[in-house]
């Protein structure tokens, strides 16, 4: 095959062409028809060929758009810079995270101004100790154009540390062994694996494996120093809904590994002790019941959704009388109608309980000894808080976290008996940030079936609500995630520009509960998307800011819920911004091949079955595309991002430009070395969001 065959100039790779801005023309894919027939129609696909990520056409194409958006975005580098050296500012770039206890060690992260990646550090005894390294992501990533690493577990003696490191960018972590008496790496990326935990030992471990979809498929059990070949297979996840998980209790007494799918779970357990031991089902997987579990004092807590327990409850079963009838379960926190309970900890004589009520979330904390429960209190109306890292068992002061949209991201050490609460860090922001500058705000959007829809916003202070303020709406609205309210010192960027940055709490998470997840999946995905134009149009009713200048934003699937908005509402932005977008669905749903397909059939539905394709054929935004005039928009993608594959935006970027009848630019950015997140450095991750923001601004008008 030759190089370029059936491309026009423009597709030549940056190195090749030089191209002016002032006479960009967009590159050209070729159409080469793919056919074929579902429930009876026919479906024609011009550009499934750049699925093919070694064919050299493919890559060509990638290259002559990525020159292409660079001539576009030239005349924005200046602000580029600017956006770039104000997150610097705001950045502490020599910092280290709040230290926290486990066994003998006090456990943190610390990062150097000028290094990409964190280093995992230690202290022994008391945090006046000696500091040890514990692994260098650094060291790691030299040579390497991608580098993911993280610190799965640390042995009970504290002589040893699982890691995993990914240099693809499609996740594909390698797990080691180094032992921390030596400094010496035991077993260097001995095996691909998804996640590892200790047995009690120290010489045991746990790991899970992927199949070729990227479905954690396989439990095995692998003692440090024998040969790989001598792992013992534990248990295989067979139907491809479920993927499979390893966890430990923190009192440290079991292990636990989990199947579950997006509507039902199963787990087992067996003593930590006794890693070669048979493992147990606590209960058998039945259709539509969810469940998980954690253990103290002989007991299992388990969170269930049993008996229509729509936003969970908590039960409880003495672990020597586990049968496969439940019929030992006894209720230990009740289903609450208006509370979703998110998850819960077990500490020796107390549980912290993860709550979410009328869109905020909450921390509950029971006392064993009498019974009794509060709640954590805070003084603003909105916000995100939770237990921060507190592995511990015997602990009675934990780390919580909280943030808002005008307060700084938070670490408290709070006491469990006395409540009382004290500031262990504040995100600092060098440069400087007064929160009394910004104004958040809560307030709820009216959907098409008359259901109220929030909205968190935050802008500066001294907002004229007179319709001519520039406004930025994030969205995602998928797989019951709750869109987090934070704080985000690159945010400031936008605000003190006088940006309206607004976020809509959309159905399809679990923001109002469970059933707001559920009212946005499925066969009643339609709701995400018109939520969130209702969303745009209540900023522009109620004079918050100028559709004119509104730009519409969502990465994975919130990419797909702005390509379904601006399919269904062309006219309901100025641009918009679609971030590792999720917008082939059909053909995506039905390769069952690829990552995340099968899992999925019970998030989107599966296309083979006739209804489910009809809903989804309402919405999918690659599906859709139509001759019409669309809002500017900018698309961003990885080559190697495993979550969604790269083809997806690219045959969206090929197909649009060649349906659109406006003259708004159409700029799409494939990341050649990346994930699903980006580039892995840290100053790689911030001149990649200055790029982004911008085009947002360039879009609202503000050019410097």
């Amino acid at each position: 095959m030759s190089r370029f065959p059936l491309l026009v100039l423009a597709l030549l790779p940056a190195s090749a062409v030089a191209l002016d801005p002032a006479v960009a023309k967009p590159p050209v894919a070729k159409k080469v028809p793919h056919t074929f027939e579902l429930h009876g129609q026919k479906i024609t696909d011009d550009y499934a060929w750049l699925k093919d990520k070694k064919n050299p056409d493919t890559i060509a194409y990638l290259e002559a758009e990525n020159a292409y958006t660079a001539a576009v975005m030239k005349p924005t580098e200046k602000l580029q810079d600017a956006l770039y050296k104000e997150y610097l500012s705001r950045i502490k770039q020599t910092d280290l995270s709040v230290p926290y206890r486990e066994g003998n060690y006090w456990y943190y992260t610390k990062t150097f101004e000028g290094k990409q990646y964190p280093s995992y550090c230690r202290k022994k005894g008391s945090l006046d100790g000696a500091e040890e390294v514990i692994l260098d992501v650094n060291e790691l990533a030299k040579g390497e154009k991608f580098m993911s690493a993280r610190v799965a577990d640390v042995s009970d003696d504290g002589t040893k540390i699982i890691f995993l490191s990914d240099t693809t960018g499609f996740r594909e972590y390698m797990l080691s062994v180094k032992d921390l008496t030596t400094g010496k790496v035991l077993e260097d990326k001995f095996v691909k694996a998804a996640s590892g935990v200790w047995a009690a030992d120290g010489k045991t471990l746990f790991y899970v494996t992927e199949d070729a979809a990227k479905r954690a498929h396989k439990l095995w059990r692998h003692v440090v120093g024998s040969p790989k070949d001598d792992d013992v297979q534990v248990y295989e996840e067979k139907d491809e809904l479920f993927r499979l998980s390893v966890g430990r209790s923190r009192d440290k007494k079991y292990l636990f590994h989990g199947s579950s799918s997006a509507t039902s779970s199963e787990f087992r357990f067996l003593s930590a002790d006794t890693p070669a031991g048979e493992w147990k089902t606590i209960l058998p997987r039945e259709a539509k019941h969810e469940y998980s579990a954690d253990h103290r004092d002989g007991l299992f807590y388990i969170r269930t959704n049993t008996a229509k327990a729509t936003n969970f409850k908590v039960m409880t079963c003495p672990v020597d009388q586990i049968d496969p009838t439940g019929k030992a379960w006894k209720e230990f926190v009740p289903h609450n109608p208006r509370v979703l309970i998110q998850g819960f900890s077990l500490f020796k004589d107390y549980a912290v309980i993860a709550e979410r009520e009328a869109g905020v979330p909450q921390v509950r904390v029971h006392t064993f000894a009498d019974g009794s429960s509060y709640r954590v209190e805070w003084l603003e109306p909105v916000y995100t808080t939770g237990l921060g890292q507190n592995p511990e068992y015997d602990l009675q002061q934990v780390h919580l976290t909280y943030t808002s949209l005008v307060t700084p991201g938070s670490v408290y050490e709070f006491d469990l008996k006395t409540k009382g609460l004290k500031l262990l860090k504040r995100q600092e922001i060098p440069a400087g940030y007064d929160p009394n500058q910004y104004v958040s705000e809560w307030v709820f959007a009216t959907a098409t079936d008359g259901t109220k829809v929030p909205i968190s916003l935050v802008y500066k202070k001294g907002l004229k609500k007179d319709g001519t303020a520039p406004v930025l709406l994030y969205g995602y609205g998928s797989y019951g995630a709750s869109a987090s309210v934070n704080f985000s010192p690159t945010r400031l960027s936008l605000l003190d520009r006088g940006v309206v940055f607004a976020q809509g709490h959309i159905r399809g998470g679990s923001d109002m509960g469970r059933q707001w997840y559920n009212d946005g999946k499925m066969l009643k995905k339609m709701n995400t998307f018109t939520d969130f134009i209702a969303c745009a149009d209540y900023l522009v009713e109620q004079k918050y800011g100028d559709r004119k200048k509104l730009v519409i934003q969502g990465g994975s699937a919130g990419g797909l819920l702005v390509g379904a908005t601006v399919n269904l509402r062309p006219d309901v932005c100025k641009a918009a911004v679609l971030q590792v977008p999720f917008v082939d669905v059909i053909n995506t749903m039905l390769d069952e091949t690829l990552p995340l397909t099968v899992q999925e059939f019970l998030e989107w539905g599966n296309p083979k079955k006739s209804e489910e394709f009809e809903s989804m054929r309402k919405y999918c935004p690659y599906s859709n595309l139509a001759k019409k005039a669309y809002p500017a928009m900018l698309i961003e993608t990885s080559l190697n991002d495993s979550q969604v594959l790269f083809h997806e935006p690219a045959k969206y970027t090929a197909k649009i430009r060649s349906l659109k009848t406006d003259t708004n630019p159409v700029v799409f950015k494939c990341k050649m070395v990346g994930g699903h997140g980006g580039s892995s450095g840290r100053y790689d991750v911030l001149k990649e969001q200055a790029f982004t923001m911008a085009f947002v601004l360039d879009q609202m008008g503000i050019k410097e």
